[in-house]
């Protein structure tokens, strides 16, 4: 049935506010895959957890789909997961959880309307913790904390907070309580209805966990100093006014705080339900002007990813693209914003992890996956009707640095199409000196980029490749009168990325930052728009 344009509009704006798209942001084993799988549970998406078996028990339907996942039990590579909750559509993307392989969650939380961060509550804030965070408040994210793991011996929730506070600048206002110490957890106490909720172990947290309500007045008789402790807890952050605000939340400046333990399943609920209560729908983005196009105009988004060969019988490009507005509907062609040609959809899918399925319909807040997109690059954008270019994706300073060349030489042109593949997916940057070696120097915020680049081009272009480290340990966006002025300098070296853009890099921060105590006058920038 074709529909008015008004009907549309309307369509797409209650559609726009069903959804929920999130990412999960963590240190390395905080606990954020198990968390991810348990949502999934808590969803229905999952029939059991640790099986990953998919609703319909035909395929399996992980997150970590590439064999170096399997095989180390870590994320390496971002991807979307998209299930119904509660009348709503969750899109959560899920983002690398190793140390080394961040660049790639920092393009996923351009795609997020809020984000989850996952704390240990043994460990605290950690350095992949801080700087996930700082993307988050460059976008002003919303952002809710979970304490994870209180089933385990840890450190004071009220310490963890004045650390939430002191180290990242962001208030944390507790929804859940926990009563007892970490190692010696009771259960949780709802700030919101001052409910006991008693903490129950189920087997290997394979099932729903059973929520036993208590009435306060019997939890103060059973718990005894736990739940006085705990009461008393409250009354302090009571009275510093750690309490829910929706306003500030939204705004980024405050942070829905829960505890529980993802592991047990204990409290993943009452964090799933936030997520949709409290994060925001998808909300008109701005475009490189700073106008907004209105949720309800015709289709427009942008690729935030890449990914290839994630289906190996068929060794095609997938494009991971966020819907900004509009419904998007399979077989239109868009408009490729960068060079005006047409683009067709036909191969549209929902993703869930590396399962596919075709897509008839998306709306604001979706994740289209675009088969066959080779010719599209992340931070591209995609329309229809009025043109629309929306910001670029930003690309972080790398800190490692290494010249590549393939071990036989008759393989150049396999290894030099497998560089070309992986800079278009992300995987790393690739520069190259224009005064000086001509083999490519390859970039990267973590060593794990390097593992998975060698790795992929072994498997997949059957080419070996030696990596020699170069000893430079940072870099920063310049110009080129400062590169003129650097290029003779001791401990620099000037290098280029494919679209012109110059960086200058540093054997030592100290020299750099010597430098530019001596030259203010010198561009020199952390964040390299992409």
């Amino acid at each position: 049935m074709i529909q008015t344009p008004r009907a549309l509009e309307t369509e797409v704006t209650q559609q726009a506010g069903r959804r929920r798209t999130f990412a999960i942001i963590s240190h390395p084993d905080a606990g954020k895959t198990t968390l991810t799988e348990k949502f999934l549970l808590y969803s229905g998406a999952l029939l059991q957890a640790g099986a990953v078996k998919a609703r319909e028990g035909r395929r399996q339907a992980t997150s970590d789909w590439m064999s170096m996942e399997q095989e180390r039990g870590i994320s390496i590579t971002s991807t979307a997961l998209q299930f119904p909750y509660r009348g709503r559509v969750v899109n959560l993307l899920d983002t690398p959880g190793h140390r080394d392989f961040s660049e790639d969650t920092y393009r996923v939380l351009t795609a997020a309307d809020a984000a989850v961060m996952v704390l240990d509550v043994a460990k605290g804030i950690e350095a992949q913790t801080r700087k996930l965070f700082e993307v988050c408040r460059a976008r002003r994210l919303p952002i809710l904390t979970f304490l994870n793991k209180c089933d385990r011996p840890g450190r004071d929730p009220l310490q963890l907070l004045d650390e939430i506070k002191e180290q990242i600048g962001l208030w944390a206002t507790p929804v859940t309580w926990p009563v007892g110490d970490p190692g010696n957890f009771h259960g949780v106490i709802d700030r919101r209805t001052g409910d006991f909720v008693r903490f129950t172990r189920t087997a290997r947290g394979i099932r729903v966990a059973p929520e036993e309500l208590v009435h306060p007045d019997q939890a103060a008789r059973e718990e005894g100093g736990a739940w006085t402790r705990a009461i008393e807890e409250l009354d302090l952050l009571g009275a510093v006014g750690a309490d829910l605000d929706l306003a500030s939340f939204l705004a980024g400046e405050s942070s829905p705080l829960f505890v529980g333990s993802a592991l047990t399943n204990f409290g993943v609920r009452h964090l799933l339900d936030a997520l949709i209560e409290l994060a925001p729908s998808a909300q008109p983005r701005a475009d490189m002007a700073g106008s907004t196009r209105p949720l309800a105009a015709e289709f427009s988004g942008f690729v935030f990813k890449k990914q290839a060969n994630m289906d190996r019988a068929h060794r095609d490009h997938v494009a991971f693209v966020r819907v900004c507005s509009g419904r998007f509907e399979r077989g239109m062609t868009l408009t490729h914003g960068p060079t005006g040609r047409p683009f067709s959809t036909k191969y549209a899918t929902s993703l869930f992890g590396s399962d596919r399925r075709s897509i008839d319909e998306a709306f604001p807040g979706d994740v289209v996956g675009l088969v066959n997109a080779a010719d599209l690059r992340i931070g591209d954008s995609l329309y229809a009707g009025d043109p629309v270019e929306y910001p670029a994706i930003p690309t972080f300073a790398p800190e490692l640095f290494a010249t590549a060349r393939p071990r036989d030489s008759a393989r150049f042109k396999q290894f030099r199409r497998g560089l070309e593949q992986l800079e278009q997916e992300g995987v790393v940057q690739v520069l190259h000196d224009p005064d000086g070696d001509p083999a490519p120097v390859l970039a990267a915020v973590g060593a794990m980029q390097f593992e998975v680049l060698t790795q992929r081009l072994q498997h997949e272009f059957g080419t070996l490749v030696d990596l020699v480290p170069t000893s430079h340990h940072l870099a920063r966006r310049t110009d080129k009168t400062t590169a003129a002025a650097l290029r003779d300098t001791r401990g620099v070296r000037i290098l280029a990325r494919r679209d012109g853009t110059l960086l200058a890099a540093f054997e030592s921060p100290f020299w750099m930052d010597r430098l530019r105590a001596d030259h203010p006058e010198w561009v020199l920038e952390s964040v390299v728009a992409g």
